[in-house]
């Protein structure tokens, strides 16, 4: 039996959990559900509601998505409907209508991808496939969900003589319109409605003149609205044909719903369904925001959380931008309680709770962000005392209800309890508190509970270093900036920083060295040593991640070399069928050659025919008879390799083009030098180099040793002396 208190669901936050999921439900039922959802008490309706959430979320991955689940509320509908000689209004009708519809289309679905989704395959056998319902209201009510005029013989009548008798208004009206209007009686708008009847928009100078009742007035009083006296006769005849229109309307209805009712319970069970696929629908929605799965569940004593992520804080973090940083929580027979140490601030009540609420949302159907590799057992008790407890309504202190607290857990806390305790045995004297402190964690130790517990009592610490199947923790911290790491570290206590903290806030160091005289040396030691090991070990961690990032790189560097060499090498398997196809040609291109200069010489038609068969045959016996499949992948291997060799003469073309593009920028950017006698040149488009011997003008008197030339200056460029 699984019993989880109302403080433990406080103090982890759980109803936030809750909220959100509602939030993200589709209708008003399902989130009232989704706030009223509890741990599961027994143990096979949790895995149920587990596997129905995770067949979902693997719904959005898939060509199969689920059908809409969407529905308005029939609770009240259904209880009318529950009493005799009652009757249900159309729009309930209607609401009715589609909540056997959509529920029917869920129990196909599921019945058509069982192989896909078994668990809510399962759970659709719990509700009853009928067309009765949708059937019955298919014959009184049409697609756009009016009462059809066919329901009844009298309703048909009813409705042609409103028809007949509408047309006779608008037929009275447009005459009293016609005749009044070239009276002049009128205003510029004629007409209008007034309690759905047509009315004559008369001056009020003339409204004495209009026969015909008055219906109303324009704000200012200038119009007055008549109904004329001619359509007042068929408009009485209108209403009363409009009650008995009403009256077999509801004598239609009366008949539906009698033929509904032995249905209220199945359109009960439709709802139940829908609103639960709603929640189990918003709960798969909520495990792909926080990218939650469905970690192995096992009858072994065994909590294995790897990377798991604080989905309130994850989100929260997502949604600014911010890192969260997992952790990673062993607890088994071997190492059943941690004692997790290091300053404030470091993120050590959040691995606690982390813990804590992640093993509650599952036992509580939900999903939860963690590695595929996790795994854990399900606890009878979760008992948790987190954060100031301060209670004001008993008037007790801090301490006073953590002890209460403390009382609690004694009473509760057995082998399949997990309890996770916050600043163990604080709001006391540090020396008596941590001695009653360790008391009672000696006595859970004894009951073989799972826990997790933080604090900063170096009793404590001693104690689970000394205990076989407990262990201690800390949260890293930078040694050099003493800033958290937020990452938990197995096996090893944490310091408090007091001193290295004090220091770093300004604190004058006389201060701090006054301090450390005034409490045992021993413990000064005792935590300079494990601030030492810490700080060690905050070395060791960034060391070992700079070379997984080094190794993942080398990793990611040999992959990509394999896949250009397959890619290399499959090119060039490519291009020698290639060559091999055009060698062939070219060989036959020269017995044909030979065979036509003989036909050229000796004019044998015979032999040359012969010649040319024979060279056939020979071609043919080569050839190697393909389906229609092999030519078609043959067409399209040298369809590809077309296309291949057709990108690398654009890319190359592309590159020479880029190059004689770069190289003229180089050329244009390049510092023009002023010339000057005694200069080594040559043209820029000559190889020979020369000594300038004179300028005149523009242009330069250029000595090549055999020879001189006169070149203009603009067409020389200066070379580096040797």
């Amino acid at each position: 039996m699984i019993a989880i208190n109302e403080k433990t669901l406080k103090d982890l936050e759980f109803n936030t959990i809750l909220q959100t999921i509602s939030e993200r439900c589709n209708t008003e039922l399902g989130s009232e559900k989704a706030l009223q959802i509890q741990p599961f008490k027994n143990k096979e309706e949790l895995l149920a509601e587990l596997d129905y959430t995770n067949e979902y979320l693997a719904s959005f991955s898939n060509n199969n998505a689920l059908p809409n689940h969407g529905f308005e509320t029939i609770t009240n509908d259904l209880k009318l409907l529950a009493i005799e000689d009652s009757f249900l209004e159309l729009a309930s009708i209607r609401k009715i209508y589609q909540i056997n519809k959509t529920a029917n289309q869920y129990i196909l679905f599921l019945k058509k991808f069982k192989e896909y989704y078994p668990q809510l395959f399962q759970k659709s056998l719990q509700i009853e496939f009928t067309t009765v319902i949708a059937r019955a209201i298919d014959e009184v009510v049409d697609k756009y969900g009016e009462i059809k005029d066919d329901a009844s013989p009298d309703l048909v009548n009813i409705r042609r003589n409103i028809q007949l008798v509408r047309g006779k208004i608008n037929q009275s009206f447009g005459m009293a319109l016609s005749h009044y209007n070239a009276l002049g009686y009128l205003d510029e708008i004629k007409e209008t409605i007034v309690d759905n009847r047509r009315v004559l928009a008369v001056s009020a100078m003339y409204r004495k003149k209009v026969k015909g009742t008055i219906l109303g007035n324009s704000k200012t009083g200038s119009i007055a609205y008549i109904e004329p006296e001619t359509t007042l006769k068929y408009s009485r005849e209108l209403n009363n044909l409009e009650y008995e229109e009403r009256e077999e309307i509801i004598k239609i209805l009366r008949n539906l719903s009698t033929s509904i009712r032995p249905f209220v319970s199945t359109l009960n069970e439709y709802q139940d369904f829908l609103s639960d696929m709603d929640v189990i629908a918003s709960k798969a929605k909520y495990a792909h925001k926080i990218n939650a799965i469905l970690p192995e569940i096992t009858e072994e004593k065994h909590l294995f959380f790897r990377e798991a992520f604080h989905p309130i804080l994850y989100l929260k973090n997502k949604e600014e931008g911010k890192v969260t940083y997992p952790q990673t929580i062993d607890l088994d027979n071997e190492n059943r309680i941690i004692v997790i140490s290091g300053p404030n601030a470091g993120g050590k009540t959040i691995s606690l709770k982390t813990v804590g609420l992640l093993q509650l949302m599952l036992q509580s159907g939900m999903l939860i962000p963690v590695h595929e590799r996790s795994t854990t057992f399900l606890f009878d008790r979760i008992l948790t005392d987190i954060g100031d407890n301060q209670s004001i309504e008993n008037h007790l202190s801090t301490y006073s209800y953590r002890l209460k607290n403390m009382n609690y857990f004694l009473k509760k806390c057995n082998a399949k309890t997990l309890f996770l305790i916050d600043e163990f045995g604080t709001g006391s004297d540090p020396e008596l508190g941590g001695a009653l402190a360790e008391t009672f964690l000696e006595e859970f130790y004894a009951r073989e509970a799972f826990g997790i517990i933080t604090t900063h009592y170096t009793n404590l610490k001693i104690l689970a270093n000394e205990l076989p199947f407990a262990s201690n923790a800390n949260m890293l911290f930078d040694e050099k900036s003493l800033e958290p790491m937020f990452k938990l570290h197995l096996g090893q206590p944490g310091s408090s920083f007091t001193f290295e903290v004090a220091q770093k806030n300004g604190i004058p160091y006389g201060l701090i060295n006054r301090a450390k005289k005034k409490i045992e040396n021993t413990k000064v030691r005792f935590d300079k040593t494990i601030a030492t090991l810490q700080k060690e070990r905050s070395k060791l961690e960034k060391t070992s991640t700079i070379l997984k990032e080094e190794e993942s790189k080398a990793r990611e560097e040999s992959q990509k070399m394999e896949k250009i060499n397959a890619k290399i090498q499959e090119k060039l398997e490519r291009y020698q069928e290639m060559y091999d196809a055009n060698q062939r040609l070219i060989y036959m291109g020269q017995k044909i050659d030979d065979i036509s200069e003989k036909y050229f010489n000796n004019k044998d038609k015979k032999s040359l025919i012969g010649e040319f068969l024979k060279m056939v045959e020979i071609e043919n016996s080569k050839r190697k008879k393909l389906s229609a499949k092999e030519k078609k992948q043959k067409e399209i291997v040298e369809k590809q390799v077309e296309a291949e060799v057709q990108v690398k003469v654009e890319e190359i073309r592309k590159e020479k083009k880029e190059k004689k593009i770069k190289a003229q920028k180089a050329e244009e950017n390049k510092p023009k030098v002023v010339l000057k006698v005694g200069d080594r040149v040559r043209m820029k488009d000559g190889k020979s180099i020369g000594t300038i011997d004179k300028i005149e003008k523009n242009k330069a008197t250029v000595n090549y040793g055999i020879f001189t030339s006169k070149v203009a200056l603009e067409e020389l460029e200066w070379i580096q002396p040797l």
